[in-house]
């Protein structure tokens, strides 16, 4: 795969398809193109568009996919205190945090964003003596001001945990990796916080 077939903006992730070729276009169009072609010929210096100022708008996604020019993947240093939190049966701690453009999975298949990849990474041990189930599609990430990311469905399934429907069995423990997409200004909110749900109550984990 070259680009996952083609480089994947996030928002919902969809993929960049590929302008077609032009047609004919309205009359008034050609004619101007016709007259700056003929000023040029004749010595001219070609006019600067605004597509020629601000440059191609998917050069950058592009050179983030094709590895040119891409930030170092940052590793965040844990809160202090981490303590684990208690969401229904199960403990949760926080193990992990990285950020990078890319959410790369299993062989060469990775999906890219202008924006950062937030990879979150739990250790979560059910502490109860019967099975529990818990739906992990809900969680998000809650700023200060109230903003909130969900999990980003297409990195999550190339690079996260799967599926995100679990039960653990009494006194089972598991590695939980979420993945979400958030620009950059998002990573400097010192309040950022994981949010959980469960069926008893929501469990909140400090990320900063």
């Amino acid at each position: 795969m070259a680009l996952l077939a083609a480089v994947l903006v996030l928002g919902g992730c969809k993929e960049e398809s590929v302008p077609e070729y032009p047609g004919a276009g309205d009359d008034r169009t050609l004619q101007k193109l016709r007259q700056e072609v003929d000023r040029v010929n004749q010595g001219g210096r070609a006019t600067q568009g605004p597509e020629a100022t601000r440059g191609d708008p998917n050069a950058k996604l592009a050179g983030l996919a094709a590895g040119l020019n891409v930030p170092a993947e940052r590793t965040w240093e844990l809160p202090a205190p981490n303590d684990a939190v208690r969401l229904d049966t199960l403990s949760v701690k926080l193990t992990g945090l990285e950020s990078s453009h890319s959410a790369k999975g299993s062989g060469k298949i990775s999906v890219t964003s202008e924006d950062l990849f937030f990879r979150v990474q739990l250790m979560t041990h059910n502490v109860g003596s019967t099975p529990m189930t818990l739906d992990l599609d809900g969680a998000k990430l809650v700023g200060t001001e109230g903003q909130s990311h969900a999990v980003a469905r297409d990195a999550q399934a190339v690079a996260g945990t799967r599926p995100l429907r679990r039960t653990w069995a009494p006194d089972e423990r598991t590695e939980v990796v979420l993945l979400f997409e958030l620009p950059p200004e998002a990573l400097r909110d010192d309040g950022l916080q994981l949010l959980l749900q469960g069926s008893g109550g929501d469990a909140r984990i400090p990320l900063k």
